[in-house]
């Protein structure tokens, strides 16, 4: 089942079991985003069942998305919810609706689904942070993903630094954010920003090989374990030997029917 785009958002959804696949349907401008687009994907999160498992997310065309549509870096008064906008708004205001596109990142690792991104071409600034959103990276042997915002004067806010840092470590995430530089397919690879690179063609195949692969995990045991490893990244050995415990113990009781 395939859903039509979201009005301005230029993001559309296919539904095949417990696969959600989200697009972003905007290739003549190589995918660019604005705030409709983030409110978009942020609704699409937000109306998530509990039998969607993976949720996929591409981007039609040659590339992921090349960042930022040009029309937010309008200064002009009337560009509602571009950067000059915000810079206009008092300082509470002005984070707020930060953390509102912050919104359309942070769901990719909800409880219950595991996120994969299938990235080809460009993923710039706001397309490299959705990618970096996702649970998982399949890139094309064409990919570049670069985080500019510093060389612009500005930061990576779309919950960017704290998923790098995750991924690749603070040096190499202090090096990539600094510098602005691009990070080819086989580089992502080798620091871990990449699960699996493949040829251009066989990206989709690629893709549906991983997610046939997680849905074939009992469910419950599946969303059990991508929830310790997600808690693995911030807690102390301590704490998460005791919640491997706790998982382990509810995964006996129900396979044992009690």
């Amino acid at each position: 089942m395939t859903s039509d785009p979201t009005p301005d958002g230029f993001v559309r959804t296919a539904r095949d079991g417990a696969v959600l696949t989200v697009t972003l349907d905007r290739p003549e401008q190589l995918n660019a985003q604005t705030p409709a687009t983030w409110s978009a994907l942020a609704a699409i999160g937000a109306s998530l069942d509990d039998d969607v498992r993976v949720v996929v997310l591409r981007g039609e065309g040659r590339s992921f998305s090349a960042g930022l549509d040009r029309s937010m870096f309008d200064a002009a008064p009337g560009s509602t919810g571009g950067l000059g906008d915000l810079a206009r708004r008092p300082t509470a205001e002005a984070e707020d609706q930060i953390r509102e596109y912050q919104r359309g990142f942070r769901w990719l690792r909800s409880p219950g689904i595991v996120s994969i991104a299938a990235v080809q071409g460009h993923a710039i600034g706001a397309g490299c942070q959705l990618a970096l959103a996702c649970d998982l990276r399949v890139l094309a042997d064409d990919a570049q993903l670069r985080l500019p915002e510093p060389t612009l004067g500005l930061v990576p806010d779309l919950t960017g630094t704290s998923n790098l840092v995750e991924l690749v470590g603070y040096s190499r995430a202090m090096e990539i954010c600094l510098t602005g530089r691009p990070v080819g397919a086989a580089e992502a690879h080798a620091m871990g920003l990449a699960n699996v690179v493949v040829p251009r063609g066989q990206l989709e195949d690629a893709v549906a090989q991983l997610t046939r692969a997680i849905t074939a995990v009992p469910a419950a045991a599946s969303r059990a374990t991508a929830a310790l490893v997600r808690s693995a990244v911030r807690n102390d050995p301590e704490t998460q030997d005791a919640a491997e415990r706790s998982a382990q113990v509810l995964r006996l009781r129900e396979l044992a029917g009690r």
